[in-house]
C-alpha cells in the first residue's frame, strides 16, 4: 500500500510537471506568436510610412510638373500638336494628384488635428476622377451635363485643381523647412529673394508682354512689386499684358504681406498644428507676444487684408462710374489692382500718368479712397489689432451698461505705447505733411486746382510720400522745398509690421525722444508712464544710421553711372527706392543698367531692412555672462 500510495504521487507529480511544461511551452509559443504577429505589424507600418512618403513625394512633384505645365501653358503661344501634348500632360497630372489623394486617404492615420486635409482629399477625389472622366470619358457615362460638364473641360478648372494642390504641398511643407534652430532673418530674406527670381521669370514669359522684356527690366520690375515699391522702367499700363499685370498684382500681394504669412497660414491650417520650433521662429517674424496665438493672429491678418482691400475695390469701383467708360469686368479689374496696390502701398497702376491720368485726376472720391487704404496699410497689423480690441470691448461695455444696466468697466493696458506712438507720430506727420504741401504747393503743382482739389491734393501728397508712391499730380512742377519734406517723409516712411517702408514711425520717434531726453538731462526715455527699452533705443540708432549709409553709397554709385541725370534727381530717386514709395521726377526709366541694378538692391534693402539683412549673417549672441568696467566717450 505504500509503495502504491508513493507510485501514485510520484505519477500526480508526473502529470503535474508534465502539464505545467505543456502550458510553460504554450505560453512560450503563444508569446513567439504575439511577437511575430507585432513584427509583422511593424514591419506592414514600415513600409506603409515609406510607400506614403514615396506617394507624398509624387504628388509633389505631380504638383509642381503641373504648375509648370500650366506656366508653359498660359506664357507662350502654341500649335494644335503642342496644344494636345499639353493636354494629355493635364490628365497625367490629374492621374498622379488623384493617386496621392487615394492614398494619403487610405494609407494616412487618421488624426483629429487633420481632419481639413482628409476632408481636402476627400472632396479632391470625386472631384479630379469627374474631371478626369469628363476629359478622357473612360467610364462611358455622362455624370455632369450642362453647364458643370462644360467648365469641367475647360482648361481653367485643371489649372485651378493643380494650384490648389500646389498652395497645400507649399504650405504643408514649408512648416516642416522651418525650426527653432532656423535663423528668422535669414528665412525672411531668402523668401523674398526666391519671390522676386520667381516673379522674374513670370514677367519674361513671352505672354505676360506684348514685345519682351530683358532680364534686367523684369528683375527691376519684380524687385518693384514684391517690395511694393512702385518704380517702373516700362509703362505698367501700355507693356504688360492682362497676364503680366495680373502676375504684378499677385507679386505685390505676396510681398506685401509676405509670403512666408501665406504659407504658413494654410499650412497650419491644413496640417491642424505645427511643431513649437514653427511657431518660436514665426513668433521672432511676426513680433507676437504670446506662443499660443500666432496662427490665430495670422488668421487675422489674412483676414482682415482681404476685407480691407474688398471694401476699397467696391468703393474705388462705384468712383468709376463717371469717370471710365468700358466694360463692367475692366472695371472690376481696374478697382481690385488699385485697391490691393493701395493697401499693399506698392503705388503701381495701369493708367500710363498713374492717378494723375486725364480723365482721373479730378476723380476726388477714388483718391480719397486710396489714400485710406494707404493708411491702413501702412498703419501695421498690431496696432489695427490693437485699436479694434479697445473697440470691441467700448461696444460690449455699452451694452452691458445699456441692456443690463451694468456700471461701465474699465480695462487698463489695451493701448500699449507701441501704438500710441506709432498713431500719433502717424497723426503728426499727416497732419504736418498736409499743412506744408498745401502752403507750399498753392501756387505750383496744386496751381489751377479748386480748393476741393487743392485740399485733396495736398492731403494724398503727404499720405503717398510715407511709402504709397500714387500721384496725383506733377511731380516735376513741385517747389524746391516741397521736394525736401517729401524726402524726409519718404525716408520715415510707415510704421512696423505694415505692408509699407521706410525706417518706420517709431524708429523717428524714439529717436526724437532720446534727443528730447538728453536736452531734459534724463537717463531714459519716459513715455505715457513706460520706459523706454535701452535696446529700442540702440536698435533706432542703428537702422537710422544703415539707412543714411546705404543711401549715401547709393547716391555716389549713381553720380558714377548717371550723374547727368542730376543730382538732385538721384537722391530723390534713391530716397524713394529706399523707402519703397516709388514716386520719380521721371528719370527711372533713363537710369543705365548698372544704375538700375543699383536701385534694384537699395529696394530689396529697403524692404528686409539693412539691419536685418546684417542679423542674418551675423550669429546672434544669445546671452553675455559678464560685464566690463563702463567707461564714457567724448561725444561732442
Amino acid at each position: 500500500m505504500a509503495r502504491g500510495g508513493f507510485c501514485s504521487e510520484w505519477t500526480f507529480e508526473v502529470l503535474v510537471l508534465g502539464l505545467s511544461l505543456c502550458t510553460h511551452q504554450h505560453r512560450l509559443s503563444e508569446m513567439s506568436l504575439r511577437l511575430k504577429l507585432f513584427q509583422l505589424i511593424n514591419a506592414v507600418n514600415r513600409w506603409r510610412r515609406r510607400l506614403l512618403r514615396w506617394l507624398d513625394g509624387l504628388g509633389i512633384v505631380a504638383a509642381v510638373a503641373g504648375f509648370l505645365l500650366l506656366l508653359y501653358h498660359i506664357g507662350f503661344d502654341h500649335n494644335e500638336a503642342q496644344i494636345l501634348l499639353i493636354q494629355r500632360g493635364y490628365n497625367i497630372v490629374l492621374g498622379l494628384i488623384l493617386v496621392s489623394n487615394l492614398a494619403g486617404l487610405t494609407l494616412s492615420t487618421w488624426r483629429v488635428k487633420v481632419w481639413k486635409l482628409r476632408l481636402a482629399e476627400l472632396i479632391m477625389i470625386p472631384l479630379v476622377f469627374l474631371l478626369l472622366d469628363q476629359r478622357i470619358n473612360f467610364s462611358g457615362f455622362n455624370w455632369l451635363p450642362g453647364a458643370a460638364g462644360s467648365f469641367l473641360l475647360r482648361d481653367i478648372a485643371v489649372q485651378l485643381i493643380i494650384v490648389f494642390v500646389l498652395l497645400v504641398e507649399i504650405s504643408t511643407s514649408s512648416l516642416r523647412l522651418s525650426n527653432r534652430n532656423s535663423n528668422p532673418a535669414r528665412l525672411f530674406i531668402s523668401s523674398f529673394l526666391l519671390l522676386i527670381v520667381f516673379g522674374a521669370g513670370l514677367l519674361m514669359l513671352p505672354n505676360a508682354t506684348y514685345s519682351g522684356i530683358s532680364f534686367t527690366d523684369a528683375f527691376f520690375t519684380a524687385t518693384s512689386a514684391v517690395c511694393v515699391t512702385g518704380l517702373i522702367v516700362v509703362d505698367t499700363a501700355t507693356y504688360f499684358t492682362p497676364l503680366g499685370k495680373g502676375f504684378i498684382l499677385i507679386l505685390i500681394q505676396l510681398g506685401g504681406l509676405g509670403i512666408m504669412t501665406f504659407t504658413s497660414f494654410f499650412g497650419y491650417f491644413f496640417k491642424g498644428g505645427s511643431t513649437f520650433g514653427n511657431e518660436f521662429l514665426l513668433k521672432e517674424l511676426l513680433n507676437e507676444d504670446k506662443l499660443g496665438e500666432i496662427f490665430r493672429t495670422l488668421g487675422k491678418i489674412i483676414l482682415i487684408t482681404f476685407s480691407i482691400e474688398a471694401i476699397g475695390a467696391v468703393l474705388i469701383y462705384q468712383s468709376l462710374d463717371q469717370f471710365q467708360d468700358g466694360n463692367p469686368v475692366g472695371q472690376i479689374a481696374f478697382s481690385v489692382f488699385h485697391s490691393v496696390s493701395a493697401f499693399c502701398n506698392a503705388g503701381f497702376s495701369l493708367l500710363g500718368n498713374n492717378l494723375f491720368e486725364e480723365g482721373f485726376r479730378f476723380n476726388y472720391n477714388m483718391q480719397l479712397v486710396i489714400a485710406l487704404l494707404i493708411i491702413a496699410g501702412g498703419l501695421g497689423f498690431p496696432i489695427v489689432f490693437n485699436y479694434y480690441r479697445l473697440f470691441r470691448y467700448y461696444l460690449v461695455n455699452r451694452f452691458r451698461q445699456f441692456v443690463y444696466k451694468k456700471p461701465y468697466e474699465h480695462l487698463p493696458g489695451i493701448i500699449n505705447v507701441n501704438s500710441r506712438l506709432v498713431l500719433i507720430t502717424t497723426l503728426c506727420l499727416l497732419a504736418g505733411g498736409f499743412l506744408l504741401f498745401f502752403l507750399l504747393e498753392y501756387n505750383y503743382s496744386l496751381q489751377g486746382l479748386s480748393l476741393q482739389g487743392k485740399l485733396t491734393g495736398a492731403f494724398f501728397s503727404s499720405v503717398t510720400a510715407r511709402t504709397a508712391g500714387f500721384n496725383t499730380t506733377d511731380l516735376t512742377t513741385m517747389a524746391p522745398a516741397s521736394v525736401l519734406i517729401m524726402i524726409f517723409l519718404m525716408w520715415v516712411g510707415a510704421s512696423p509690421a505694415s505692408t509699407g517702408g521706410g525706417i518706420k514711425t517709431t524708429t523717428f520717434s524714439v529717436a526724437l525722444l532720446n534727443v528730447l531726453s538728453l536736452a531734459r538731462g534724463k537717463d531714459r526715455i519716459e513715455l505715457k508712464g513706460r520706459e523706454i527699452t535701452n535696446a529700442s533705443v540702440r536698435r533706432a540708432s542703428a537702422v537710422i544710421w544703415l539707412s543714411l549709409l546705404v543711401i549715401g553709397l547709393a547716391v555716389f554709385l549713381l553720380q558714377l553711372t548717371d550723374g547727368h541725370l542730376g543730382m538732385k534727381n538721384l537722391v530723390f530717386e534713391t530716397f524713394s527706392a529706399y523707402g519703397t514709395v516709388g514716386l520719380s521726377l521721371g528719370i527711372t526709366s533713363h537710369i543705365s543698367t548698372p544704375g538700375r541694378w543699383i536701385i534694384i538692391v537699395v529696394m530689396f534693402l529697403g524692404r528686409v531692412g539693412t539691419l536685418t539683412l546684417i542679423i542674418g549673417f551675423f550669429r546672434k549672441v544669445r546671452s553675455l555672462h559678464y560685464r566690463y568696467p563702463a567707461e564714457n566717450i567724448m561725444i561732442n
